[in-house]
């Protein structure tokens, strides 16, 4: 007895010890993120827009010289824009235009179309944000989208049409003009033809050769998921283990905090950020999530510091604890994680076959960038105690380059999990797993072998491995980010047919099966610009194939370009579907997730809107599937590994069916989807018709096949490793309340010309 109350005694005292030292790791952290919020508001810091307004009020007061005072207006000016304070950037635009029409000072053209986005950006912030609907902001613009404060846009297609005069082949001011007409209601018939750009009106519910897709709602208002924030990540999965899918996002913004929206089972969301203790937490442009220590409960993963140059791109990450009674603690100093290098990118796979997940983080080093020095890839082996040791030199995987987004998963099928890296340097990396020696994996760059590599001038962002054509072996995506112009431009230049090569489009890598790969992006249709940032992958029909949603943009104010999904037609080639779906969201998109949220069957999708600046935040948005196809069916799968890492990150499954009389496989890995946004680690996998499932098997990383055979569809299915008993999980879908809409009404403080209220066309 004595002997078994020292026991418990002893265990006790370490739970004490550890318990202390994560409170004290994360309390550190605290102080970290708090010493980040001192420190951004500088000149020097290329996103800290407060204070480029206080140098420029400096400048302007001590300038005795009428064009310096012209230029550092404009400076400030732009400043104003980002912080959202349009209607200020107006008022001392406005005069120093004026002045330049009066006096007919030449090459000044760009104090017109900062007043142009000024007005531009007001209307949006007074109408779509001030005012916001379900409809706002969706590429075509109809409805409730229409804004019903018009001098912002009226004001701004003014501004826009007198610098088409000067400047008729400048695409940008074309793109926003017509844009701006459409908030109006008024395009394509009050636009010029000679400046008009055509076809933005259309959403045909039938495209592309019989291929219908029904449109989705946005539904974040209603739920009180609509978080209007900068850029930043989400995860939709199942924190506390009821089987229900929460939602976790961050902002990029050091001084925004983190959201963790619980579900509550019945239609509704319940915001327990503050309970969590995740709203203490601020920062973060991505997340993904993970169960780092096989205690059955999924922890977080936040990135910080991208885009950030200098010091101010030197932040930590945070690894998230989930400490199973509704609450997260900061453990990343205690867990050997901390580093201070700007990124955004990670991905967590067990590369040593140990059982226990690893981390690859993808670091931002900038050309030349000498104060910040260069940032190599990160990678974090498990100790299996909760702490990790970073062995990236040891396994050759410590690339160097501007890495926008990372990916892993087995290209060969040899039981190993590889990587592949994308940047904006110019360079790709497929790093290929040999194996481990003294339980280290050893990597090599077998990028020109494999065909992957880049042309030297081609700059990429997000990546995933995933098998598109259900082949058994995974293929390669590529979001290209090369542009040397506007990206409205672009835009532009694509409905008017006018060429731009291939910058912007989306690209597949089809694996050949033999260790290479063939770009097949031509034929497989994929030629429309997206220019994505934020991208993840899901299937919206429950063919078996899977589709794609694409955020777009950049950090520039300018960028006002939709989002693009794209329907997967049986791995043979991809039809843009944004325009009849109305997802083609023009704020900038970040991390999406698909998810089956409500239980019915077929996926969702949430989309982190906003930018770089405080004047480009935006609402979220939570697209509901309406059921695309009736027809197709069904089935979900939770997989707990218990010789694996416990939630089965890195298994295989292959789901045999017969529809229609003809056999075919579909294939799928679990993760948790693209380089930028997470989707839920359960796998929803459409069946198309099939009536039975012939088979399941899975492939445990590292472990053994399971077979299991005749399955019914349209279930959700619990597997563990090991056990031949398949639990059924009864889930009743959810019915979500969108009667009624959270509607958010200001009193107008957007200043108003006597012009604006004159109608340009009748």
């Amino acid at each position: 007895m004595r002997k078994i109350t020292g026991i418990v005694y002893i265990l006790l005292y370490c739970l004490i010890i550890s318990c202390s030292r994560e409170e004290a790791s994360h309390k550190e952290m605290l102080n970290l993120l708090k010493q980040l919020q001192t420190n951004y508001s500088q000149f020097d810091n290329y996103y800290a827009s407060e204070a480029h307004v206080r140098y420029y009020d400096s400048l302007i007061n001590a300038s005795g010289s009428a064009q310096d005072i012209m230029f550092f207006t404009h400076s400030k000016a732009r400043a104003l824009i980002a912080l959202g304070r349009e209607d200020e950037a107006v008022l001392i635009l406005k005069p120093q235009v004026q002045k330049i029409i009066t006096e007919n000072i030449q090459g000044m053209d760009r104090m017109k179309v900062l007043l142009a986005l000024a007005y531009l950006r007001g209307g949006e912030r007074m109408n779509c944000i001030r005012n916001h609907s379900p409809e706002t902001c969706i590429l075509p613009i109809q409805g409730r989208g229409i804004h019903q404060l018009p001098d912002g846009s009226r004001n701004a297609a003014r501004m826009y049409e007198e610098l088409l005069q000067d400047n008729p082949q400048n695409l940008e001011y074309r793109w926003l003009l017509n844009i701006a007409y459409m908030t109006l209601g008024e395009y394509p018939a009050c636009v010029s033809q000679s400046m008009l750009v055509p076809g933005l009106e259309v959403s045909m519910p039938e495209i592309d050769s019989g291929v219908f897709i029904k449109p989705f709602q946005d539904i974040a208002s209603p739920l009180s998921l609509d978080i209007n924030n900068m850029a930043g990540g989400c995860i939709m999965d199942d924190f506390d283990n009821d089987g229900l899918l929460d939602i976790v996002t961050s902002a990029w913004g050091v001084d925004e905090q983190m959201h963790y929206f619980k579900n509550n089972g019945d239609g509704s969301f319940t915001d327990r950020s503050e309970a969590t203790r995740l709203k203490q937490l601020t920062g973060g442009l991505n997340l993904m999530q993970m169960d780092y220590n096989n205690d059955g409960f999924k922890d977080i993963f936040v990135l910080r510091g991208a885009w950030l140059r200098g010091n101010y791109g030197k932040q930590p990450n945070s690894l998230l604890k989930n400490n199973g009674d509704g609450t997260f603690t900061d453990v990343t100093i205690m867990s050997g994680l901390l580093s201070l290098h700007p990124t955004q990118t990670a991905t967590w796979n067990d590369f040593n076959n140990d059982g226990w997940l690893d981390v690859f983080i993808g670091n931002e080093s900038w050309e030349g960038n000498a104060i910040s020095g260069p940032h190599p890839a990160e990678l974090f082996l498990s100790n299996q105690d909760g702490t990790f040791t970073n062995v990236a030199a040891q396994s050759h995987v410590d690339v160097t380059g501007f890495v926008k987004g990372v990916t892993s998963g087995d290209y060969n099928n040899d039981g190993w999990k590889d990587i592949f890296v994308t940047s904006l340097s110019g360079e790709r990396f497929l790093l290929k797993n040999k194996g481990a020696s003294a339980n280290i994996p050893m990597f090599e760059d077998v990028t020109k072998q494999a065909g992957v590599a880049a042309d030297g001038v081609s700059r990429t962002f997000p990546t995933w491995f995933w098998d598109y054509n259900n082949d058994g072996w995974l293929d390669i995506f590529v979001g290209d980010f090369t542009f040397d112009r506007p990206i409205a431009a672009y835009s532009a230049a694509e409905a008017l047919n006018i060429s731009t090569g291939r910058s912007g489009a989306g690209i597949v890598y089809k694996n050949n099966q033999d260790g290479t790969f063939t770009n097949v992006s031509q034929e497989m249709g994929l030629v429309k610009k997206a220019f994505a940032m934020g991208a993840n992958f899901g299937d919206i029909d429950n063919d078996g194939y899977l589709d794609m949603y694409l955020g777009t943009g950049n950090p520039e104010l300018e960028s006002i370009v939709p989002n693009k999904l794209f329907k997967n037609i049986g791995g043979k080639r991809f039809v843009d579907v944004t325009s009849p779906a109305r997802v083609g969201h023009l704020q900038k998109g970040h991390a999406i997730s698909f998810a089956d949220v409500d239980n019915d069957g077929d996926q969702d999708i949430y989309i982190e809107l906003g930018g770089a600046y405080k004047g480009d935040a935006f609402q979220n948005a939570f697209y509901l599937n309406p059921n695309q196809d009736e027809r197709n069916r069904w089935i979900v799968l939770d997989l707990a590994s218990t010789k694996a890492n416990r939630c089965a990150i890195g298994a295989r499954i292959k789901i045999t069916i017969t529809e229609d009389g003809i056999k075919r496989s579909i294939y799928r890995d679990v993760n948790s989807g693209g380089s930028f946004g997470a989707s839920p680690l359960r796998r929803e996998i459409g069946i198309g018709r099939a009536k039975m499932i012939d088979e399941i098997e899975i492939q445990w990383h590292p472990g053994n096949k399971q077979v299991f055979q005749n399955i019914e569809p349209n279930q959700f299915l619990r597997i563990v490793e090991g056990s031949n008993e398949i639990e059924r999980i009864p889930m009743k879908a959810l019915r979500f309340d969108t009667d009624h809409l959270h509607r958010h009404s200001y009193k107008m403080s957007y200043t108003s010309d006597s012009t604006a209220e004159i109608p340009l066309c009748k």
